[in-house]
């Protein structure tokens, strides 16, 4: 589907149920799945920037990327040359996360986000307060059939899939990394190292999207 077509599914999705109801559900969660460099991020904060804009809803962006492990703790693993795959990921963390955003509808939380610039995820940098009607969390392994991503999928109310050209997932992959430091022969290198491989790997996910939204 198309972004349009998207967000009337979003406003469908607050829409529904009867506010009288004491048993109506208070709060959305959508997640936006997919690969490196497929416009996740992009897709999220549209959404929630059209959700708001339609003034009936409130909504939040809270991304997975906030539970990327830092370097100090991937140093030691031995995992810092390949930041971005699976397991450099507090996975069960994200899931205590959304079980909050659920079922803690009436307090605020708060999430970690990330900073690109650093490279680095913030702790406690985005709050969720109790008016967020909608809360929006991307990222690469959302609809991985395995625990803690399989337990932390069933948590939202629907999980989608980006999905781009590969041909421009590279395009997009090199000049992020470009933008944020590394030479151009640096990103080409990390790119077909690392993002590609875990493109591959999440790829499969998307026949487990209740959606498919395309964004090139």
């Amino acid at each position: 589907m198309e972004f349009d077509q998207a967000l009337d599914r979003v406003l469908e999705m607050l829409e529904g149920g009867d506010p009288s109801s004491a048993s109506r559900r208070r709060r959305v969660l959508l997640g936006v799945a997919g690969p490196p460099g497929a416009g996740k991020t992009t897709l999220a904060e549209r959404l929630v920037a059209a959700v708001e804009a339609d003034g009936r809803f409130r909504a939040a962006h809270v991304p997975m990327d906030g539970f990327h492990l830092a370097d100090a703790a991937l140093d030691r693993l031995g995992r810092r040359g390949r930041k971005g795959a699976i397991d450099t990921f507090d996975g069960w963390g994200y899931r205590a996360l959304l079980q909050r955003l659920r079922d803690r509808a009436d307090e605020p939380v708060y999430a970690p986000g990330f900073e690109r610039v650093l490279e680095q995820p913030i702790a406690g940098s985005i709050a969720v307060g109790p008016e967020v009607d909608l809360v929006v969390s991307e990222g690469n392994w959302l609809l991985v059939d395995a625990a803690p991503w399989s337990d932390a999928a069933g948590l939202f109310d629907e999980v989608w899939f980006a999905d781009a050209p590969a041909d421009l997932l590279r395009e997009r992959l090199v000049a992020r990394h470009v933008a944020f430091g590394k030479t151009p022969a640096a990103a080409e290198a990390w790119v077909d190292a690392v993002d590609l491989p875990n493109a591959a790997l999440i790829a499969p996910t998307r026949a487990r999207a209740a959606a498919v939204v395309r964004t090139a």
